[in-house]
């Protein structure tokens, strides 16, 4: 009991010192131990990793998931060590209430046969999107927060503690100028010598923690990495998608000219549902042109002469070169030497530009 008693007012004399020479510190009535400028760039450096490595997580998992509600939900299942529910993401309600629409409609329809493919396009991106989500957590977000929540909080640990050792430090040196009598002073240096020798073990003890962040930076560029990769896997695989449903919705353009015509000769022009086509996906145009580009436009060709064609559906211009097209206008086309053949030069009044053959239908 008696040690302890000891112990407790060394103690609570140490606590008491620091709290002494940080005050008069503050008021600028100490001299204060400055770190080294590598040292002070080490720990500026280190503070900068963190705070960035926060941002930078955060906005990825807004990223992952918009709904701040589910990531609290998430982020409380995580904290409780339990599996969070799985759900549905937005691409699978919407490619779910696709299919269900189109099994409404009839799947014999072309209406109804579309809605399915699409429903079933969009089911697909949704389980890419879970894929990219599960390979961000494992290979970009953990590593982040492992960093977050085990080196730095262990080189905030140092850093406190030599703070700590400098405050002793630079107490033993005020105690050595205000020592007077000769065994004060050879105290007050021994004291001196052996908190000079704790600060300078504690400062290489931090300098080898902050010089480490080094290597997390070199660890989150391979993590960066992963992480580029999974979301180019991602974006490659929708496209994928997309590109293979509209080659299959591309099988309905004489459906859609059909139901386009007969609501003209009731009397109402109805805006056909458009399918774009970009020039910069040539793949999906040459898939389309074996079925199109026949009879009367290779007659065209070859004539090099000029038809009327009627307009089956919506195309905005991709460039300045192209021709942007509303449904069932007319407009007249011509065939240039070296032209694509998926293309021909369109005219409207003064207008001019190149429009895509599956979008017309050659008038007699």
């Amino acid at each position: 009991m008696d040690f302890n008693v000891k112990r407790l007012a060394a103690d609570a004399g140490t606590f008491l010192s620091r709290a002494v020479q940080f005050t008069e510190e503050k008021l600028g009535q100490a001299e204060k131990t400055e770190l080294d400028a590598h040292l002070e760039n080490l720990l500026v450096r280190a503070e900068n990793t963190k705070l960035w490595t926060e941002r930078i997580m955060k906005q990825t998992e807004v990223l992952l998931q918009p709904n701040p509600n589910v990531r609290l939900e998430e982020f409380v299942y995580e904290k409780l060590e339990k599996k969070a529910p799985t759900r549905l993401n937005n691409h699978d309600l919407l490619g779910q209430s696709m299919i269900e629409s189109g099994g409404e409609f009839g799947p014999g329809t072309a209406y109804g046969n579309a809605l399915i493919k699409c429903g079933e396009t969009e089911k697909q991106i949704g389980g890419a999107e879970r894929e990219l989500i599960q390979s961000a957590a494992i290979n970009f977000l953990t590593p982040f927060r492992n960093f977050l929540e085990g080196d730095f909080k262990t080189i905030l640990k140092e850093k406190k503690l030599l703070q700590v050792k400098r405050l002793d430090l630079d107490a033993a040196k005020t105690r050595l100028k205000k020592a007077r009598m000769a065994d004060a002073r050879a105290a007050a240096e021994q004291e001196l010598r052996m908190t000079q020798s704790e600060f300078d073990r504690q400062a290489e003890i931090t300098r080898l923690l902050l010089e480490g962040v080094s290597s997390t930076h070199a660890h989150h560029l391979r993590c960066l990495n992963d992480f580029v990769e999974a979301q180019s896997t991602y974006y490659a695989q929708c496209y994928q998608y997309m590109v293979d449903l509209q080659k299959q919705l591309g099988s309905f353009p004489s459906t859609f000219s059909n139901n386009n015509q007969s609501s003209v000769s009731g009397g109402a022009s109805n805006s056909v549902p458009t399918i774009p086509v970009s020039a910069s996906l040539p793949s999906v145009s040459a898939g389309r042109s074996s079925s199109t580009a026949s009879g009367g436009f290779n007659e065209l060709r070859s004539s090099n002469g000029s038809r009327k064609a009627r307009v089956l559906y919506d195309y905005d211009a991709a460039s300045s070169s192209e021709l942007s097209l509303l449904a069932d206008e007319v407009i007249v086309v011509s065939s240039v030497p070296g032209m694509d053949s998926d293309w021909l030069m369109g005219e409207r009044g003064n207008q001019m530009g190149k429009v895509p053959i599956t979008y017309l239908e050659l008038l007699n």
